[in-house]
């Protein structure tokens, strides 16, 4: 089996999923993990699909043919990367202004860590007025490192920039 990822940007409809679905099943895919949303009328998504590597060109032809009002985009396989490696999470939250993204995901970077998930969200804030930002994060340190220099450098910057920042391994 290899692995494919599919991203799908466009405009929002119904159905749009399902016709996904039925093409990766058509070509002998399994949907594995997948992020899909609408967004301000948008719909975007990336999907892990898993398939027979004899069949994976075929499935990406179908995938791009099919696009219509779609911009699909196949990507894969990548290769596995054979390092050792140590995952952390964090959440960060705070009053939302602008660079809070580009901060966290700088310090991250400058200890050579890697994001594999990142989930974000503002919300209003019932009390206080104003816009809450609230973002979930999963990362990998490369050769298991930089965890005690990451916590600090996070703590650093969540006082310097306001928010908090919680981080599990």
């Amino acid at each position: 089996m290899t692995t494919l990822v599919i991203t799908v940007v466009g405009d929002d409809r119904a159905g749009l999923v399902a016709s996904l679905a039925d093409i990766v099943d058509a070509h002998g895919g399994n949907w594995e993990t997948s992020e899909l949303a609408e967004l301000a009328g948008a719909f975007a998504g990336i999907v892990e699909v898993s398939v027979a590597a004899e069949r994976s060109d075929d499935l990406r032809a179908a995938l791009e043919a099919a696009a219509g009002t779609l911009r699909v985009t196949v990507h894969g396989p990548a290769p596995v990367p054979a390092t050792a490696a140590r995952t952390v999470a964090l959440t960060v939250m705070g009053n939302d202004r602008p660079g809070i993204v580009r901060e966290i995901t700088g310090a991250l970077s400058a200890r050579g860590a890697s994001i594999d998930r990142m989930s974000t969200q503002t919300t209003d804030a019932a009390m206080a007025g104003g816009r809450l930002f609230e973002a979930s994060l999963t990362a990998t340190l490369v050769d298991g490192g930089g965890v005690d220099e990451l916590v600090e450098d996070l703590q650093n910057l969540a006082a310097e920039i306001q928010v908090d920042v919680t981080l599990t391994d």
